[in-house]
């Protein structure tokens, strides 16, 4: 058994576009790569392999995260919340070691902090999520010690209470990817200025 990646890519990004028309996901950043595309390839050069979660509507996503050299598992059920798409792939991948969950609109974070991440679990932490400045941020990693809890996870409540019930270590980046994702028009404009 190994750490694996999970990609969480099955959100409908209604802040990013409330028509629901463009998905944020697949826009393009200032060196020609998709959003979620970017945010795969740092998983991927980082982890032994990568399942990405995408809605089952999005075959277009899909396809280009199978392209990149994800796994792809389609979740019907993605509307229903950020929970039911990572309960979805943890069930696809639950003979995996542990995971480092990443989110596909937030494709600056580097593969050293993944691979940070990824090495304090294979040195026995049960949760590890990195920080800059002192401040939290993504992706988070966790044992499959955790499995059953993630498992119980509803809606959209995310992994959030894990963090706040057991032991977590920190570990302290350069990284400013880890606070740094693609929410809205105004985020995506301001990184294809800044030539990011």
């Amino acid at each position: 058994m190994r750490t694996i990646g999970i990609l969480l890519a099955a959100g409908s990004g209604r802040r990013f576009d409330p028509s629901g028309e463009k998905d944020k996901l697949q826009q393009v950043l200032a060196d020609g790569t998709t959003v979620a595309v970017a945010a795969a390839r740092h998983l991927l050069a980082a982890m032994p392999s990568v399942t990405a979660v995408v809605r089952a509507d999005n075959i277009q996503l899909a396809t280009q995260l199978k392209d990149a050299g994800c796994d792809v598992t389609l979740c019907e059920a993605a509307v229903q919340g950020m929970a039911v798409s990572l309960v979805h792939a943890l069930s696809e991948t639950r003979e995996s070691a542990g995971w480092v969950i990443a989110l596909a609109d937030m494709p600056f974070v580097q593969p050293a902090t993944i691979q940070a991440l990824a090495a304090t679990l294979d040195a026995g932490a049960g949760i590890a999520v990195p920080t800059q400045n002192g401040r939290r941020g993504n992706p988070v990693a966790f044992s499959r010690i955790h499995l059953d809890e993630l498992l119980s996870l509803r809606g959209d409540e995310g992994a959030r209470r894990l963090l706040q019930r057991h032991p977590v270590i920190e570990i302290e980046t350069s990284d400013p990817g880890i606070v740094r994702d693609i929410d809205t028009l105004e985020d995506l404009d301001a990184s294809i200025r800044n030539g990011v």
